[in-house]
């Protein structure tokens, strides 16, 4: 999901990009873990004395480096957040457009058809809800498939420990944060997007045109910009 931004970044800064258990070529173990406990896991093996980063998060991801930030302020320089989930969030009402596919996923899973289950959240999640379904193309839509493939396919094992709500603790984030939400996402991600831009001491918002909740897939020319701009803010701060 992050080459694009890997090979544009890395002669710059040292760019690190890892699998969640489940997500990619890391197994899932039976076991219970921290996902903040499991970044600061990599971050000790890969960047020398525990100097402070800019982490990059996606939906979930960006759940875990909010996180992050919290668990150890001293180890996080800033934070650029792209559609993120947010523990504790307030509760959102989804627009009807989102409620017929989360329905028709759920169907899916229920009947065991994960193909299908695969279909539907490419038409939520890389398409976008009010979007045609299909607009976008290959190659980027055979990658979401075989992605999203790998995670809709691994066991679901392991119990993920979750830390204290993070949104009555936004407050405590000093550092710059930027925040990103494509214009075609879903409604009450980009609600939430404007709230957490406020919520937060030292955020900024920042709408990506014509693209969904995958955007370093959808148009990875367009993230990477951003992210040149952004981490250059975050580091200067």
């Amino acid at each position: 999901m992050w080459h694009h931004q890997l090979a544009a970044l890395a002669s710059g800064y040292h760019v690190i990009a890892f699998d969640r258990r489940g997500f990619g070529e890391a197994p899932a173990v039976d076991e219970a873990y921290s996902q903040t406990a499991d970044s600061f896991a990599v971050l000790d093996h890969l960047v020398e004395g525990g100097r402070p980063v800019v982490l990059v998060g996606r939906s979930q991801g960006g759940h875990i480096a909010i996180d992050a930030a919290l668990a150890s302020p001293d180890r996080v320089a800033g934070l650029v957040l792209i559609a993120p989930s947010v523990s504790g969030a307030p509760s959102a009402t989804p627009h009807e457009a989102v409620r017929r596919l989360l329905d028709a996923i759920d169907r899916a899973e229920k009947s065991g058809d994960l193909d299908q289950v695969n279909r539907l959240e490419a038409a939520l999640w890389l398409d976008g809800p009010l979007a045609d379904q299909g607009r976008v193309k290959e190659p980027a839509r055979e990658l979401f498939l075989a992605m999203n493939g790998i995670a809709l396919a691994a066991p679901v094992i392991g119990r993920v420990q979750q830390p204290a709500l993070a949104w009555d603790q936004l407050d405590q984030i000093a550092g710059p944060v930027r925040v990103l939400c494509g214009d075609l996402d879903v409604p009450h991600i980009r609600k939430r997007c404007r709230q957490l831009a406020v919520a937060l001491p030292d955020a900024r918002l920042e709408i990506l045109p014509g693209v969904a909740h995958l955007p370093s897939l959808e148009n990875p020319d367009l993230l990477t910009a951003h992210l040149l701009d952004l981490l250059a803010d975050c580091l200067r701060a």
